[in-house]
């Protein structure tokens, strides 16, 4: 599974760009939008909830999220109309790191909203990641495929873009069997994030 990915040849777009990219693509006339998260640490500088959850504020953080609400549901009126299809898949290791803990109470604010996410437990996934992790990528329709970078601190910094339609059909198979595997967004966030007390930092 993606083992043609690593290999894929992809043209290096800095973040302005790659967001001018997908915009383009995304209005296209593209039937569905897949994303495979997978890292366990990120810096969303610029969201007031991060913010306040990098500064060890946790209640403010968690009722900062709703600040997002008016543009989530934007965002999902217009795949609507687009009849666009989204998908997420995300991908945990455990112990759950404060930042995944975070994201879920926002990711939880998506779901209510209308996203499509799935959990999948890392630890059910260590056969497909002997070699390497699978990608962090977003898959639109297929037209493009963007694996998402990070520097070493989690911040964005664009993406490595693909075109080529075998690989991007290759990467949709993996992400659709692997999303197939995934938990219920509820059942997950009920079962393991829920009972989390607050983290240590915050």
């Amino acid at each position: 599974m993606f083992d043609s990915f690593p290999s894929g040849v992809s043209e290096r777009l800095d973040r302005p760009t790659y967001h001018a990219d997908f915009q383009r693509v995304f209005a296209s006339g593209i039937r569905h939008m897949n994303k495979l998260e997978r890292g366990q640490n990120f810096k969303e500088r610029g969201f007031a909830s991060w913010e306040a959850f990098a500064a060890g504020q946790w209640d403010r953080a968690v009722s900062l999220a709703q600040e997002r609400r008016e543009v989530y549901a934007e965002q999902f009126q217009e795949a609507a109309r687009r009849r666009i299809l989204q998908r997420r898949l995300r991908v945990v290791e455990f112990p759950v790191t404060p930042y995944v803990q975070w994201e879920f109470h926002v990711l939880r604010l998506r779901v209510e909203l209308g996203d499509n996410i799935r959990v999948l437990d890392a630890r059910k996934i260590a056969d497909i990641e002997k070699d390497r992790p699978v990608p962090e990528v977003v898959i639109l329709g297929d037209v493009a495929m963007y694996e998402v970078l990070y520097d070493d601190d989690g911040n964005a910094m664009g993406c490595r873009r693909f075109t080529d339609r075998v690989l991007i059909q290759e990467t949709s198979a993996g992400f659709d069997a692997l999303y197939e595997r995934g938990d219920g967004f509820h059942d997950f966030f009920d079962r393991e994030i829920a009972p989390l007390a607050p983290p240590a930092d915050a």
